[in-house]
């Protein structure tokens, strides 16, 4: 027989591991579903796994390594007793209630563990070149993210890899801070919106890189260049640059809740205005998996705050 539980958490990032302490401490002993390491997506501690100096987060004045925020979100879950497995969500049947989750083999006969609410926060991830050294490099140069890592590039010369609107915003903050930022785009007009291209176009500090793509990072413990070619001519060339921010898109973790959960088109979940609720009932998502706007840890975490108040609530209403 499955395991069955009061709150089941698929997801530990700020967003889940929030969730897991605000549930735990209502004396509702949740269960969190941290992911696997080896996982590309849905990995124990989310994407500030990736990530160096955490400068923007509340409470640090001198900043924290990605790493240990996340292990000291974790420490303070277990504290106050949230079961964590470190396993990944493979199949959930969302279909009544108590909710089925298996992890390991999908089509086994029974799940492995029941719910009878559950609180989604498997995140996003970002889209990524995926030349070699890539993951090594994030941290040292290469980020995801000009909102977290801007200021570390002051007065230098950095690029930007995309033509929508995520890659013209991230140029565009990028400017207050770095000396020149080199937009380089595989096709010879952008795909972002009329008015954040003027913006683009208009600021002195922007050069754009047409009909190229990069195809190595150099440079060995951090970034001093890209290797570009011009998709046109087939020439290829260097760009000294001392950071490079990937702006190809995020893809949320949302493969597994398909056809089951409400979602946009660009695949992140729905939730009801000013809650955390999805479609169905007893169903809540918290963090990047709901928020293609943001994307920042404290907001995660607030989220994975108001996923577990709403979660509690909604469980009081069912014994009351």
């Amino acid at each position: 027989m499955p395991e069955t539980h009061e709150v089941i958490i698929i997801g530990s990032g700020p967003a889940g591991l929030t969730a897991a302490l605000y549930t735990a401490r209502a004396n509702l002993s949740p269960l969190l579903l941290e992911g696997e390491p080896s996982s590309t997506s849905d990995q124990p501690g989310g994407q500030l796994m990736l990530t160096t100096d955490v400068e923007n987060y509340p409470g640090f004045p001198d900043g924290i390594m990605g790493p240990e925020l996340m292990v000291n979100f974790r420490a303070q879950a277990h504290r106050f007793g949230v079961q964590i497995e470190t396993v990944k969500a493979t199949r959930v049947d969302l279909s009544e209630r108590p909710f089925k989750i298996w992890v390991g083999d999908p089509e086994a006969p029974e799940p492995t563990y029941q719910g009878h609410c559950l609180i989604v926060s498997t995140g996003a991830q970002s889209l990524m070149l995926n030349l070699d050294r890539e993951i090594e490099l994030v941290g040292h140069g290469l980020s995801t993210c000009a909102t977290c890592d801007g200021f570390f590039f002051r007065d230098q010369e950095i690029a930007v890899v995309g033509g929508g609107d995520s890659a013209i915003e991230e140029a565009t903050f990028l400017t207050r801070f770095a000396s020149k930022v080199s937009i380089i785009h595989r096709r010879d007009t952008l795909r972002a919106s009329k008015i954040m291209q003027k913006r683009a176009f208009d600021n002195p500090k922007i050069e754009f890189i047409w009909d190229t793509v990069v195809t190595e990072y150099l440079g060995e413990d951090s970034i001093s260049g890209l290797r570009l070619r011009n998709v046109r001519t087939d020439e290829s060339y260097d760009l000294p640059v001392t950071g490079v921010f990937i702006a190809i898109g995020h893809r949320p973790n949302t493969d597994v809740f398909s056809g089951q959960l409400e979602m946009k088109d660009n695949g992140y979940l729905v939730t009801q205005p000013d809650c955390s609720r999805t479609n169905i009932e007893g169903v809540f998502a918290c963090g990047d998996v709901q928020d293609d706007v943001y994307r920042q840890a404290v907001t995660a975490a607030g989220s994975g705050c108001m996923a577990a108040l709403d979660a509690e609530r909604w469980l009081e209403s069912q014994h009351s």
